[in-house]
Parts: structure tokens; C-alpha cells; sequence
């Protein structure tokens, strides 16, 4: 079977740089694909992409060595086994609350006995191998989203569940879960930016993946430093909205502002 290589880097101690699909295009994600990314997430819970846009952009990633996540839209059995059944190597579940939730989404990425994942990687024998079936469980990557106010009381249990490989933080979400306003790259001062840092010092201490959604490039760099082992910056979305206003700004004077989107 293919080697997740994202899991290479993180057991060589290198960190992961991953960037955001939220365009449902093949020729969008091919374009991303084509820039060294070490992978891309497919947005299938705030993005426009439904599961045969997610295909073909697989498809389209898939001419690279570029790693495919994808991001589903709920922590639900079924949507997970299919798009990985499509070729995805990594998946990241929003609003994983509890152990409870954690061990379900676990076990719905792996083949009994670990969980139950039905059988049929109709795409992902294609792109992984023919012996995908046997290694699978162990090459795709779980990552739980902590952003709700109940996964940072419940954190330790959480990150105890067998075979999660790591979490992912959902700055937006974690911010209004903390009574603050949503948004990326929080500062220090801030009730988000501690839990933030808890989470990653608990995920650390396990050997876990500790992955966080940035604003920008900056923002990514001092987190890496911090000792996050998985930092995303932009998305196709935001780099042509970041294209366009920086040469309005010159031709126009039009000012940029702010955006809080993916």
C-alpha cells in the first residue's frame, strides 16, 4: 500500500504543511497540487464541495505526492467510510465532544476487528494498492477536531481514545466556545490561545499529531515553533479573494479587509 507520508514526517520529527480546498473544482485542486504542499484537505462542512466534486479533486490531487484529507461535515459513519472508499489518506471530524464520539469516528476509518469500517475502497485500492485493505487501518490518518466547550472539559479522554492519531483545533469554533469572537491566529492574551496551548501540551505528551487552522503564514510559523506538529494556511478560496484585492489595492486604492472565512 501507498505510505501515508504524513505520518512519515511526523514520526522523523518534520512538520506538516497543509493547505485548504474549499472550491469544488478539479482543476482548482490540481492547481494546488501543483505548489509543495506536504497535503491538501478537502472542506466538505464549510466548503461548496459535495462527495463527486471531493472525488474528482482527489482524482486531480492524486497526480501529485501531495497526501488527500478531506474534512467531512459531521462525525457520521457513513460519509467518512465512503470518502475514504474514494482514495482520501486522512480524515479530520469536526465537534468531537467526548470519548464516546472519538471512538466512534475511529472505528468507522478502520476494518474489524478495530472498528467497523464496511468493506469496498472501490477508489482507494486504485490509489493505495491492491494490499490496501491490509494496511489501511494503520496508514490513514485520524485527526478529532477540538472546538467545543465540552471537548476541552473532556480533553483527556478525548486523546485516550486507541488508534486517534491526533487532533486538529478549530480556532473559530474554540473561540466561541470560550465566549470570545471567532477567528484565527488569537493572540496571547486571549481565553483561546491557553486552551490552545493545553490542548497541544496534552496531545504532546501522548505523541500525538497537534494540528491548527492559521490566518497566515506568520501565525503557522510561531506555532510550528510552539510545537505544533500540523499547521493550515489559506485555501484556494482565500488565495485568489488575497490575489485580487492586492492588486486592486495598487490599481484601485481599494483597502483590503479582513477575512474570517476558510
Amino acid at each position: 500500500m501507498r505510505k501515508n507520508k504524513l505520518k512519515e514526517l511526523f514520526k522523523t520529527g518534520k512538520p506538516i504543511i497543509n493547505s485548504w480546498l474549499s472550491i469544488p473544482s478539479s482543476f482548482s485542486a490540481e492547481s494546488m497540487a501543483q505548489q509543495s504542499w506536504d497535503s491538501l484537505t478537502i472542506d466538505m462542512q464549510h466548503g461548496l464541495i459535495d462527495y463527486s466534486s471531493a472525488v474528482n479533486m482527489l482524482q486531480a490531487i492524486s497526480t501529485t505526492d501531495i497526501t488527500p484529507m478531506a474534512r467531512v461535515n459531521w462525525n457520521e459513519p457513513g460519509q467518512i467510510m465512503k470518502i475514504l472508499d474514494a482514495g482520501c489518506y486522512g480524515v479530520i471530524c469536526p465537534m468531537v465532544s467526548n470519548r464516546k464520539e472519538a471512538e466512534k469516528f475511529v472505528q468507522a476509518c478502520q476494518y474489524p476487528p478495530k472498528g467497523y469500517r464496511s468493506f469496498g475502497p472501490i477508489r482507494a485500492s486504485i490509489y493505495g494498492g491492491s494490499d490496501y485493505a491490509e494496511h489501511a487501518d494503520d496508514e490513514i490518518l485520524k485527526l478529532a477536531m477540538i472546538e467545543t466547550k465540552e471537548a476541552l472539559e473532556k480533553l483527556d479522554e478525548i486523546l485516550d481514545t486507541p488508534h486517534l492519531d491526533g487532533v486538529y483545533i478549530g480556532p473559530a469554533d474554540l473561540s466561541l466556545a470560550v465566549g470570545e469572537e471567532p477567528g484565527f491566529d488569537k493572540p496571547e492574551d486571549t481565553k483561546a490561545y491557553k486552551e490552545i496551548l493545553r490542548v497541544l501540551d496534552a496531545a504532546k505528551k501522548r505523541k500525538l499529531i497537534a494540528g491548527l487552522h492559521n490566518g497566515t503564514a506568520e501565525y503557522a510559523q510561531k506555532m510550528l515553533d510552539k510545537g505544533f506538529n500540523l499547521v493550515t494556511v489559506g485555501s484556494d478560496s482565500r488565495y485568489i479573494t488575497a490575489g485580487a484585492k492586492t492588486d486592486l489595492e495598487k490599481l484601485k486604492g481599494i483597502k483590503r479587509s479582513k477575512s474570517k472565512g476558510y
